[in-house]
């Protein structure tokens, strides 16, 4: 046998030596090296890759989806298997892989699909023309696919250009949905895709499920007269909602709208328990940082703040806070974070995330600032937090690393690390955890049931929170997959409580507090103690002013 496979064997102890000794090469490999492709043969190398590689890795999301086809997806016509065009996505032929990931992400969302399967012979939305503008995840997809089997039509956008998951977009097309999105869209494509959602010929939406506003904030510049035959709004992000109570401030709402930031399920789950766990994802994919002994300042101390605070805390990181608000504040103190300005800590640290909402947070004076190397990011819903426009001027360089990784090059040499050019880190650099946006999900389906089924007269021109049993049955909905059994009260609890023994069971003004609380009423009950004496005596002082 050394005779007949004796080259066999050399060319595998080669291929064994270079796995271990990858810095020398052997004749054979630099003349094969040499052998360089073609522009054509590269491009079609780097699609085989690419799609091996999605094929092995469901976590990759779209990162696997090159740009080999530089045409615009506005440009292509593209149909269904079923012969509908009434779509824009990348490729319709990823349609496969896009549902499965749709399937891993239905194992996860256990609520979404038990509302689902209990809702879908009374279909609550029978009748319901629902523009959407989130997200497109496999985790929307199963929404989308939950509010049509409960009897509603959808058109979707996608709220930010960097998070749509291609493959999904397209199993979604595939499957009769009118969807406009893809990953790397431009700013006149964001727009234009919205514009699609909504300006369509013998169809005029009734519900808008919205993501940060940008999709109310069109309807009511290009659209004012489509809100005679809107129902309601539902929205999910800070941003948005904020957007939604200047409206309402300035009587220009002319629709009621639920806000479903601010209900319990979301606002703890989602926002806090999502963040703690995708802000690492989002930082490990992009910089292979190691998180241990590095400085980093989180600007805002909300749930999304309190979440990347406790995680980062957790992985050996030194964590400063910067906060507005004194309440914010005091639970960040509380917490065992230093409270600092941004512009006291700006030359010394690793890491700078934003989570606030606000714009302008980081601006071009603090940019100069940093420290080479500095890595840059934001885990709000929008892009203005950080000043990028301010970088884009001649003297500075920008060079792409990765995907969605840029270093920004000042002229003697110093580059901070720009991630996902300050949009939105988790969902346009990694994935979040499907098993939160249930609870989201969950949220926002019941909030558009609410709104499309409520009698006319009982909401409003205004922005409201989702009933308390509402949030209860929300979170009631995903404790079997924890084998959680509840408590229930006795007839005689319920009378001395004063409750429904079906709840609602706390009320709306009852705050769920986090660890912070905790801190407050166990582990320092002297400060408590001082804390509540000092309000005593500032409303005594006042009542006597007044």
């Amino acid at each position: 046998w050394p005779h007949l496979k004796r080259n066999r064997v050399i060319k595998v102890l080669i291929s064994l030596f270079s796995l271990f000794f990858p810095q020398i090469q052997f004749a054979e490999q630099k003349q094969e090296f040499n052998k360089r492709p073609s522009k054509i043969g590269r491009r079609s190398l780097s699609r085989s890759i690419s799609q091996s590689s999605t094929d092995s890795y469901s976590s990759a999301a779209s990162y696997t989806d090159s740009s080999d086809d530089e045409t615009s997806p506005r440009d292509k016509q593209q149909k269904n298997s079923k012969g509908n065009g009434d779509f824009c996505i990348k490729n319709i032929k990823q349609a496969d892989f896009g549902r499965r990931e749709i399937e891993i992400a239905e194992q996860e969302m256990p609520a979404l699909m038990a509302l689902r399967k209990r809702a879908q012979g009374e279909k609550p939305l029978a009748g319901a023309k629902v523009v959407g503008c989130t997200h497109i995840t496999a985790q929307t997809a199963v929404l989308m696919e939950t509010l049509s089997a409960l009897g509603a039509q959808c058109r979707w956008a996608a709220c930010n250009i960097y998070s749509t998951q291609n493959e999904v977009a397209a199993a979604l097309a595939e499957g009769g949905f009118s969807v406009f999105a893809w990953k790397g869209e431009s700013e006149d494509d964001f727009w234009w895709c919205i514009d699609r959602c909504v300006n369509v010929e013998g169809w005029q939406p009734n519900m808008i499920l919205d993501d940060g506003g940008d999709l109310t904030h069109w309807i009511y510049k290009k659209y004012p007269n489509m809100f005679k035959k809107i129902k309601g709004i539902v929205e999910e992000s800070v941003t948005g909602v904020h957007r939604l109570y200047q409206l309402s401030k300035a009587g220009k709402l002319c629709v009621p709208a639920m806000n479903v930031n601010d209900s319990v399920t979301k606002q703890k789950f989602d926002n806090l328990y999502c963040c703690r766990e995708s802000i690492l994802d989002g930082l490990k994919r992009t910089t292979d940082v190691m998180f241990g002994g590095k400085q980093v300042v989180v600007c805002g101390y909300g749930e999304v703040g309190k979440g990347c605070c406790a995680a980062l805390k957790a992985m050996g990181s030194i964590v400063y806070v910067t906060e507005i608000d004194p309440i914010c504040a005091l639970q960040a103190c509380m917490d065992g974070f230093r409270l600092v300005k941004l512009n006291e800590v700006i030359r010394q640290v690793d890491i700078v995330i934003t989570c606030t909402g606000n714009k302008n947070v980081v601006v071009r004076e603090y940019l100069d600032r940093m420290k080479n190397g500095c890595i840059v990011c934001n885990m709000g819903h929008s892009n203005t937090e950080i000043d990028v426009a301010s970088l884009r001027t001649p003297e500075l360089t920008w060079e792409r690393v990765r995907s969605q990784v840029d270093h920004v090059i000042w002229p003697d040499g110093k580059r901070i690390v720009l991630l996902a050019e300050g949009r939105l880190l988790n969902l346009s650099c990694s994935t979040v955890p499907t098993f939160v946006l249930s609870i989201t999900a969950t949220t926002q389906a019941l909030a558009l049931i609410e709104l499309y089924n409520a009698p006319e007269g009982r909401y409003k021109q205004d922005v409201y929170l989702l009933p308390k049993k509402m949030d209860e049955y929300v979170a009631s909905l995903h404790l079997p997959t924890f084998d959680a059994h509840l408590t229930e009260l006795t007839d005689e609890q319920a009378k001395y409580l004063g409750l429904n023994k079906n709840g609602p069971f706390k009320p709306n003004y009852y705050r769920y507090e986090n660890i912070s609380a905790i801190h407050a009423n166990l582990f320092h009950p002297n400060f408590y103690i001082y804390t509540n004496y000092h309000l005593l005596l500032y409303f005594l002082f006042f009542s006597l002013r007044y």
